[in-house]
């Protein structure tokens, strides 16, 4: 398995997942991870990993804005994305590899690594937790024209390489049936599956709620993600004046790594700003809604999982629900107008039989269809169908 970051610790959407899949695969299967890692001191983390793998190889990834990226992506037809995880020292670790050991099948975690993977009969499982063209093309949207047009011509790029990436595996693996969709429309005949994101339900179903005089809104993301700080900036200056209009006691809480400047300039007598949560549970078992404004594609959607699993109901958009088999007014609350989320918002802080009835029909489909052993069955599955032909 090769994938651009550490599967630990849990900070991230995709780390999480990872680690989840890692720890179900292992009884079936001999796995090696060859990890991208940002700095040294993260091989300490490597024990963990080895409960659930024979090996782990880790590679030192450069400062995204090394020269050596710029001048790759400036020169070359790669993106700046793929010049990021560009490694000679990678590529020939896994050339040697696959001449000295025996595998029947290449996990690889997104297609932007797969440039290192050298020519080979073994067969390549591409899995693709977002569709990274779509990512970028909407926040190239949202900048100035000058800009817009130097930052289109690398998407561009990112689009011809994903592409390319699509039909050069063996098999695709998707997020979501939106995903294939977009996957199957781009290359028609593509073999995609999907393998959705999961919750530790053992975990998060045990969360205990602890009761408050003040309403927590809660909202959950990693703040690298340019969809979190477009979807805080909506929630603090459009929906959350219009809820503390009418409730007065509420309170928003505001929960993600690495949070913006901006973003930290938000904190105020009725906001909350937490950069550095250890234990998420903790956050979920004090909050009352989770409150996700969600424009952009992509991103795991692990704050709409996790709640769900804890009891919490969700007001969101149709972004932000998409490829969760969650119907509006019965497992969670969509509308896309943010006036709307507000009123949303207040209507479940005010009905409490509605609120219940969310919660409990959240936590059920949780329970039928995201549960990580479940998930991690279908990938079992897949690895099996495709490995077996290079058995």
């Amino acid at each position: 398995m090769l994938t651009p970051y550490l599967p630990y610790p849990l900070l991230s959407g995709g780390q999480i997942r990872t680690y989840n899949l890692l720890k179900n695969l292992a009884k079936k299967h001999e796995i090696v991870l060859f990890s991208f890692i940002r700095n040294e001191s993260e091989n300490r983390y490597k024990d963990e990993l080895l409960k659930f793998v024979k090996r782990v190889e880790t590679f030192k990834r450069r400062p995204a804005w090394s020269i050596f990226n710029i001048l790759l992506a400036g020169l070359t037809p790669f993106p700046f994305l793929v010049s990021i995880y560009y490694s000679r020292k990678l590529q020939k670790a896994i050339l040697e590899e696959l001449r000295n050991y025996t595998y029947h099948l290449i996990h690889s975690e997104t297609f932007y690594v797969m440039p290192n993977i050298p020519k080979t009969k073994v067969p390549v499982l591409l899995v693709e937790q977002t569709i990274e063209f779509l990512v970028y093309q909407h926040f190239v949207e949202t900048v100035y024209l000058p800009l817009r047009l130097l930052l289109s011509l690398d998407v561009g790029k990112i689009k011809f390489w994903e592409k390319f990436y699509w039909k050069k595996a063996k098999k695709v693996v998707a997020m979501s049936e939106g995903d294939k969709e977009v996957m199957e429309r781009e290359v028609p005949h593509l073999d995609v599956d999907i393998v959705p994101n999961g919750v530790d339900t053992e975990d998060f179903f045990q969360i205990k709620k602890e009761k408050s005089n003040n309403p927590i809104i809660l909202f959950v993301g990693n703040f690298k993600w340019l969809q979190n700080q477009e979807a805080v900036s909506i929630l603090v200056t459009q929906i959350w004046p219009e809820i503390v209009k009418k409730l007065p006691r509420a309170r928003l809480w505001i929960v993600g790594r690495y949070p913006t400047p901006e973003i930290q300039a938000y904190e105020s007598d009725t906001i909350k700003v937490s950069g550095n949560i250890v234990d998420i549970k903790k956050v979920y078992s004090k909050a009352n809604i989770l409150l996700a404004p969600i424009y952009g594609p992509g991103g795991t959607r692990y704050k709409i999982l996790e709640a769900m699993a804890s009891g919490i109901p969700v007001v969101t958009t149709s972004q932000g629900i998409e490829g969760l088999n969650a119907k509006d007014q019965i497992h969670a609350i969509v509308r896309d107008d943010p006036k709307l989320q507000a009123d949303a918002t207040i209507k479940l802080l005010t009905d409490r039989s509605l609120y219940l009835q969310l919660a409990q029909n959240g936590k059920k489909m949780i329970a039928q269809n995201y549960d990580w052993k479940k998930i991690s069955e279908k990938l079992d599955y897949l690895y099996q169908k495709v490995g077996k032909e290079n058995a």
